[in-house]
């Protein structure tokens, strides 16, 4: 589905054509007929519209003619059935300049874009490297939101799994582990981007657009720093739930082991007292009670000596 957006007046308005100055954006569902379309219209290269289907595509730059493509990754839920798949993962928006329009093609539905079209009335359509630096500026806010949402989830899982040590909350605790792989990847990869930007000046930024850019840099820094501390935290975590598992697994083998000991001694000596051979005291009336007794003795002397090395 293609979205066309002018500004008018102060206020985004919908349109049904690609005017000059307009905000185009694609959004699922896609057909080839409108990317054959909209490409002959605007003379877009269509490889430029179909590569921002593909979600493993990679934050870069290139140009061809008249027209500069730009490609960033932004986070997203993950709409996923399996129960073992991120809750989070990172899709990347397409940006396509052309002389006279901004279109962004977006392979899912996501905030960053959504935000942006809630501040586009502020924009002018002639700052056109003001805008894409605002995509930006969306993209690293939604990454700061999502990570505040990780650490937030991170911390009720620890603390249920505190209680429980329930398997559901370590495999949550990896599908966050997995979300913040995405992350990192995403970002530092973003930051590269940025930064290659800021060097090779292809968006011609003047000196307001490009100090805002490094503000962006540092931002993104930041959220790519909190997410390698958040990754940390998990990462140690698990290991000291995995010692701590391990720890308990030993500890209840151990009590196993010193019951098992301790029933099959006394076992020995009434299977002794139950062989149909001549044994001491067998024609005594206390022959009931001596094997009773010495089974009952023994289990008490093993009893002590597993208490005092605190095998219990």
């Amino acid at each position: 589905m293609i979205q066309y957006f002018i500004n008018v007046n102060g206020q985004a308005t919908e349109t049904d054509k690609p005017e000059k100055g307009a905000w185009i954006n694609l959004v699922p569902p896609f057909k080839e007929e409108e990317f054959i379309e909209l490409g002959e219209a605007l003379k877009i290269p269509i490889e430029f519209l179909r590569d921002s289907l593909d979600i493993d595509e990679r934050p870069r730059f290139e140009s061809e003619d008249n027209t500069k493509f730009i490609v960033i990754k932004t986070p997203a839920e993950n709409n996923s059935f399996n129960d073992s798949d991120a809750w989070y993962i990172t899709i990347p928006i397409c940006i396509i300049l052309t002389p006279d329009q901004i279109v962004t093609v977006n392979s899912f539905d996501n905030g960053a874009i959504k935000k942006f079209l809630g501040s586009f009335q502020k924009r002018h359509p002639d700052e056109r490297n003001m805008m894409v630096l605002k995509i930006f500026e969306k993209v690293v806010q939604a990454f700061l939101e999502y990570l505040k949402e990780i650490n937030h989830r991170r911390n009720q899982y620890e603390t249920s799994l505190y209680d429980s040590n329930s398997n559901v909350d370590l495999l949550k605790l990896m599908r966050i582990q997995k979300s913040l792989v995405y992350f990192i990847t995403a970002l530092r990869t973003n930051e590269l981007l940025m930064m290659k930007l800021e060097r090779t000046d292809f968006l011609g930024l003047n000196e307001e657009e490009r100090e805002f850019l490094q503000d962006l840099i540092v931002d993104t820094s930041q959220a790519l720093e909190m997410a390698n501390i958040y990754t940390n935290i998990l990462s140690s975590t698990l290991d000291a739930f995995a010692s701590i598992i391990s720890n308990n697994l030993n500890t209840v083998m151990k009590r196993l082991t010193s019951i098992t000991i301790i029933l099959s001694l006394p076992a020995l000596v009434t299977s002794i007292y139950g062989m149909n051979v001549k044994i001491p005291y067998e024609d005594s009336r206390y022959a009931f009670y001596i094997p009773l007794v010495i089974s009952l003795g023994i289990s008490i002397v093993i009893s002590w000596f597993f208490m005092k090395k605190k095998w219990f």
